[in-house]
């Protein structure tokens, strides 16, 4: 998750607000600063964060491009459950940033800080999310033969992989025997993925 201390460079230390965070689900001593630029619409962008002040953990972030009107955020997986009970509780829909724009929720800290940094300085970035995929050594190099072997990218073969998985979840027959059978079909060895979210500063509470 990120850190207080990268957020604020992320920002360039420009604080417009600041508030106690409200809502239970972080503890008793939450609290959000936000990074606004004063424009709504075209050029506009705003950054939030919410942390506590007594131990600094970082809870959420987030950042809106008011320009091509999306949003992104990044919640602590610690907190995301307790989040999201509490907005069922308030009846809040927790997807929505603002009217007919919802949040794309990111996984990987440099994902988010690219984008953030693309936003404020009013430039083009990948809208694409990235997803962090973990495999063994052994696991990586046969993978990375398969993709040299079909004369596509190793990102390319596990975008295919991850593709097919959505498909069939949409479709409603995710079942290890069909994953099996696709495996088979693409000759891929019977190697499982396995995603993992990227923490590099894990604080104890």
């Amino acid at each position: 998750m990120i850190t207080i201390k990268e957020w604020m460079e992320l920002v360039d230390y420009k604080i417009t607000e600041g508030s106690d965070y409200g809502w239970n689900c972080y503890g008793p001593y939450s609290y959000t600063l936000d990074s606004w630029n004063g424009v709504h619409g075209k050029g506009g962008y705003s950054f939030s964060i919410v942390f506590s002040t007594k131990s600094q953990k970082v809870y959420e972030v987030s950042v809106c491009d008011y320009t091509n009107d999306r949003a992104y955020r990044m919640i602590n997986p610690k907190f995301q459950e307790k989040h999201r009970k509490e907005a069922l509780a308030r009846n809040v829909n927790l997807d929505e940033a603002w009217d007919d724009v919802d949040y794309v929720d990111l996984d990987v800290l440099d994902d988010f800080i690219q984008k953030a940094l693309a936003i404020r300085a009013g430039e083009s970035y990948d809208t694409r999310v990235s997803i962090q995929v973990d495999f063994s050594d052994e696991d990586l190099l046969q993978y990375m033969k398969i993709a040299h072997e079909r004369d596509i990218t190793f990102n390319q073969l596990v975008e295919d992989a991850l593709r097919h998985a959505i498909e069939e979840v949409e479709a409603g027959r995710p079942t290890k025997q069909s994953a099996k059978d696709w495996l088979e079909e693409n000759h891929l060895p019977q190697f499982p993925i396995d995603y993992k979210f990227v923490d590099e500063h894990t604080e104890e509470e």
